[in-house]
């Protein structure tokens, strides 16, 4: 079975073809990264542009790579929300046109379900079940039980910022640039991640939630009341910001590791997944794989390019889904607000 999977939800204009949900033929992502770096976060209605512009060509060179004529496809697959409403119809719009003129089924993808496909896509036939999933990326922090292929039950979310929502905000605040989590990962390296104290609040309720608006606010105090100023040169950062970044890094890390250990205590599940833009993230890497080991539980991550946004992952899910059933009228729609589990 082959899939095209399209992806448009924030700042990437995404195609890929995929088959039998394990074999990526092709994949094409057009990062606006550059585009929206100087604004210190994404500009929605440059996104939607940028993708209006960008949609055809990447379509077109993830049909290429993979050698493949339309007639070839069984379906088209396409991330249907949540995200930016602009960007999302880009996509939908896109995919919508595709199946009708090609006379293929289209699937609905939710964007969360994809980064949820995406070690299965990895690590094809590995991943044990049931599994818990830990889905950590710029707008979304989320933990879910995956009892079974396609399936998931949310167990808790973030009440506030999403952790690679944070990472942003404390990179533009120190003048670190866009996106904030590979350079604060980068410039972590070697510091001391102690320097500062910084604490992520816990929830006190019984949910498996999370909270990162805290220690945005802590480390905002922490510049004011030291008078850091926002980095001026890029090539020459002060082990002052680099101490602070690496604690923050930390503090962030320690609270989302600490969570899904505390879940995985309570529910035994055969094995742990981390995925989601920020699960790029080294030291977030490195303490899930220890805690997994200390578990006695298999960690999947897939690698960096299936961790960021892409669409292999959303052909991989949308090739779960259409064995499901699933199919979407000409009416689809983007959902900015889609809810999942």
């Amino acid at each position: 079975m082959r899939i095209l999977g399209i992806e448009t939800s924030c700042d990437e204009t995404a195609a890929a073809v995929v088959e039998d949900g394990t074999r990526i033929l092709s994949s094409i992502v057009s990062s606006q990264a550059a585009i929206h770096a100087p604004f210190g976060g994404v500009v929605p209605e440059l996104a939607s542009r940028h993708h209006i512009e960008n949609i055809c060509p990447v379509i077109s060179s993830a049909m290429a790579e993979a050698a493949m004529e339309y007639a070839a496809l069984d379906a088209v697959a396409v991330t249907q929300g949540p995200g930016l409403v602009g960007s999302l119809l880009v996509g939908v719009q896109a995919a919508k046109g595709l199946a009708y003129v090609h006379g293929k089924p289209l699937v609905p993808v939710h964007h969360i379900a994809g980064h949820l496909q995406a070690p299965f896509l990895a690590h094809a036939g590995a991943v044990r079940l049931p599994a818990l999933a830990l889905v950590v990326s710029g707008g979304h922090t989320s933990l879910f039980e995956v009892p079974a292929e396609g399936e998931f039950h949310l167990l808790g979310r973030t009440r506030d910022d999403a952790a690679g929502e944070a990472f942003d905000k404390v990179a533009k605040l120190l003048g670190l640039g866009y996106p904030g989590g590979p350079v604060i990962d980068r410039l972590a390296q070697g510091a001391d991640d102690r320097a500062v104290e910084f604490t992520v609040a816990r929830i006190k309720d019984g949910k498996a939630d999370f909270s990162f608006s805290g220690i945005k606010t802590a480390v905002l105090h922490h510049v004011r009341k030291n008078g850091i100023a926002p980095v001026s040169d890029p090539a020459r950062v002060p082990d002052e910001v680099k101490n602070l970044v690496a604690s923050f890094q930390r503090a962030v890390v320690t609270a989302l590791v600490r969570r899904l250990r505390r879940a995985a205590e309570e529910r035994c599940p055969a094995s742990l997944i981390l995925t989601g833009g920020v699960a790029a993230n080294s030291l977030l890497r490195r303490e899930a794989a220890r805690a997994a080991e200390e578990l006695g539980r298999p960690l999947f991550a897939p690698p960096i390019a299936l961790s960021t946004d892409n669409a292999a992952m959303i052909a991989a899910a949308g090739e779960v889904a259409f064995r499901k059933g699933v199919r979407a009228g000409w009416d689809l729609d983007a959902e900015p607000h889609l809810p999942l589990g």
